[in-house]
């Protein structure tokens, strides 16, 4: 029997007093591995033991598939045997699912209706920006779709968002949410947005349906309430009728999801909209260490507007946070693969593992320390760095160009960007060149095509055999660097405009992406004294050789947002810089709510680990295709001392963690590491400068503190960054202006220590 003296036994307090709240709104604030799922759970049992209801009288729902498997599992534990047989524990959007097929008829669909996954929506799209003959380089489809789907988080119908619509962009994707709808219904199908929209539109309209619901649905029970939007709100509060037995568990302090119409207002505002709730925090964390906890409740404090909690555990104080300060990001990743690999050897389950990185293109160099120490990993949320689509696009190019005949190659990128080169006609010319037995790219040139080929079908073709061939005649006339090279190539394709114009974050990424892997080339030639675009490709696909290892247990790299509900015994977040992370833009203070919910992130970061908790930074970043200098992350700073192995030093460069690493550093590190080292005064926002007794050098020679990396000064375009040092006569030195946009290569003596 669920009762409250044998409840009491396994649960505290303020668990307790959330369980056995059964009427009446009620609002838990559940910090971080404060057992949040342990009273849903207890609390439904509690309800099905003591309420005079059935299973099918309550509603839990979550976020996931898997959250929800977990709580049925754990729920069916707690009941007598069949005891919980018609609970519904379901995701939002199954939910709305359910409800659209029983009141088809009242949401206006039929019964039987599909539910269009991200393939099937494109493929409409791609329908409808053909019959209204909208220009996808302007207007992406998934930015369209995309914009869509923001509509229906609000569950706004096409007129509503024509009437805001205000510039042509606008107007266009407005006039294709009609179109689009349409197709839908047509096709007797919904979409992923539709399953909360039309179901809150349903709920809130139509009278008979929402007393039947609130007469089934007794008691209501959500998790990870702080990731709710706008129409999910909606729906809830239909739901819970006048009884109000509305019960939110979550953390404004985990509130992440904010790009993806996630709204923290909604559990902040819960008593606004429920006067009468009861409000409970869940603050002692079973999960993390006393110091652990301490650096993220140090970081978390600072946030402008939250629910205040007070955690604390029992846990032992655990070992200090480690602290790795690297010069860069080749040598952070070596040392977190060391550090990896070391607690593998002393009896850690890979699986325990994580390495955490704020966006997907930081994993590049980590992937490869990772297989060069020997460490099995798994990417997660995510692809391995050059199996992203992107990634091999730009490859495939590059490969064109010094062996078109490559059919594979060929094919992945011939309508890429979109060349209206269909399947059908792809077909005939892959039939024509086997029974010709020759390749392709032969075919093309040969200009051989099937003789049912329409004209525009082989404008189209010849057009692609155009571009590639004016891009193998690039390669051997102008003997261009390989990355300057695969700058051109990106651009002269199509890909760079094809990319730059998606603007959700899907594109960002891709673009971000790009710039990495031209920023991998451009490290590739400083480190090899006769760099060639063959050996660099060569060694691509030498690298993606996997690492020997357990299949079944693998380190698991991540970005920050894809570990929220995981955790590990060993953590290791990567890149804390400003710029990095928090990310850009955020560190010149541009966007409030982007640095709270940055500061969000970092607490869900260091909340994952349990045990061991690495932390690193670097000062100069080669990423983008660009060296990025910033100082460490502000989060650092907040963090107690008392529980870092190590003070974070403002504008440290680590030339001893070179030397401890036992690794020869390359190219421009190298040269830094084995420079003499003059007197640094460190400035307020961690760069530095060499006072003037150290600055004077002999005439016509390079100064000693003039370096990648310094903030300089120039009479005519103020400051600026060093970007790379030119010894000679006279030396010379490239400077990027933030005032100008651009890079200039100067006289040393032009240039003074800012």
């Amino acid at each position: 029997m669920l009762d409250a003296t044998s409840l009491a036994k396994c649960l505290n307090p303020p668990q307790l007093k959330a369980v056995l709240h059964t009427e009446g709104p009620l609002l838990v604030f559940a910090g971080a591995g404060s057992g949040k799922t342990r009273v849903i759970t207890y609390r439904i049992a509690h309800i099905l033991a003591t309420r005079p209801v059935q299973p099918s009288n309550v509603l839990a729902v979550t976020f996931t598939n898997k959250a929800a498997a977990e709580m049925r599992g754990r729920i069916a534990k707690l009941v007598p045997e069949g005891g919980a047989r018609g609970l519904w524990v379901s995701t939002f959007h199954a939910t709305g699912a359910r409800l659209l097929r029983r009141f088809a008829a009242e949401a206006g669909l039929q019964r039987d209706f599909t539910i269009y996954d991200d393939g099937d929506q494109r493929a409409v799209m791609n329908r409808v920006f053909d019959a209204l003959k909208i220009d996808d380089k302007r207007l992406p489809v998934r930015a369209a779709l995309s914009a869509i789907d923001r509509a229906k988080q609000e569950a706004l119908s096409p007129d509503a968002l024509l009437s805001r619509a205000r510039a042509p962009i606008e107007l266009q994707t407005a006039q294709a949410y009609a179109a689009y709808e349409a197709q839908l219904a047509k096709n007797n199908a919904v979409d992923f947005g539709d399953l909360l929209s039309r179901t809150a539109l349903l709920i809130e309209r139509d009278d008979a349906v929402r007393g039947l619901l609130q007469q089934e649905w007794r008691y209501l029970l959500v998790d990870e309430f702080q990731d709710t939007n706008n129409v999910q709100c909606r729906i809830l509060k239909a739901l819970a009728g006048p009884s109000q037995n509305l019960c939110v568990v979550g953390d404004d302090d985990q509130a992440i999801y904010a790009w993806r119409g996630a709204d923290v207002r909604n559990i902040l505002d819960f008593r606004k909209d429920y006067p009468a709730a009861t409000v409970i925090k869940l603050e002692e964390n079973y999960r993390c260490t006393g110091r652990v906890l301490a650096a993220a409740s140090a970081v978390i404090a600072r946030a402008s507007d939250r629910e205040e909690k007070k955690l604390f555990t029992r846990n032992d104080e655990g070992p200090p946070i480690a602290v790795l300060p690297c010069d860069d990001e080749r040598l952070e990743a070596r040392a977190v693969a060391q550090r990896v690999r070391g607690l593998i050897d002393r009896g850690c389950a890979p699986d325990e593992v994580a390495v955490f990185y704020r966006i997907h293109a930081q994993s590049r160099p980590l992937e490869e320390a990772l297989r060069a120490a020997n460490v099995a990993y798994t990417i997660v949320g995510g692809v391995r760095f050059y199996e992203r689509a992107e990634v091999k696009d730009l490859l495939a190019y590059l490969r064109l160009t010094l062996n078109p005949h490559d059919d594979v190659q060929l094919l992945r990128v011939i309508n890429v960007p979109s060349r209206k080169i269909g399947k059908t006609t792809l077909d005939r010319v892959v039939a024509a060149a086997a029974a010709l037995r020759v390749s392709v790219w032969q075919l093309l040139v040969s200009q051989r095509l099937p003789d049912d080929l329409g004209a525009p079908a082989r404008r189209a073709l010849m057009g692609f055999q155009a571009v590639v061939a004016a891009m193998q005649q690039k390669q051997v006339a102008m003997a261009l660097q390989p990355a300057d090279f695969a700058r051109w190539v990106y651009e002269q394709s199509g890909y760079r405009a094809l990319l730059a114009a998606d603007a959700t974050p899907e594109g960002e990424a891709r673009v971000e992406n790009v710039a990495e892997l031209l920023g991998t080339l451009k490290s590739y030639e400083d480190e090899t004294e006769a760099p060639s675009l063959q050996e660099f490709l060569e060694r691509v696909t030498l690298n993606e050789e996997s690492p020997e290892g357990e299949a079944a247990a693998r380190v698991s790299l991540m970005t920050v947002h894809s570990a929220k509900g995981l955790e590990f015994k060993a953590v290791f977040i990567t890149g804390l810089e400003d710029g990095m992370f928090p990310y850009k833009g955020v560190e010149l203070g541009s966007d409030q709510d982007d640095l709270e919910e940055e500061r969000r992130l970092a607490y869900v970061a260091i909340t994952r680990a349990r045990w061991q908790l690495v932390l690193s930074y670097v000062r100069f970043r080669q990423i983008f295709g660009q060296t990025k200098v910033h100082p460490p992350s502000r989060f650092l700073y907040e963090i107690p001392p008392a529980c870092l192995s190590q003070p974070v030093v403002r504008g440290a460069v680590d030339r001893a963690q070179t030397v401890k690493l036992g690794v020869a550093a390359t190219g421009a590190v190298a040269r830094a590491a084995a420079a003499p080292k003059p007197r640094e005064i460190v400035r307020e926002d961690g760069l530095t400068f060499v006072p003037d007794d150290d600055a004077a050098a002999p005439a016509g020679a390079m100064p000693r503190w003039l370096r990648r990396g310094v903030r300089v000064r120039h009479d005519k375009y103020g400051p600026g960054t060093v970007k790379s040092v030119l010894p000679g006569d006279p030396p010379k030195v490239s400077v990027y202006f933030p005032a100008t946009g651009k890079e200039a290569t100067l006289l040393a003596a032009a240039v003074k220590p800012l």
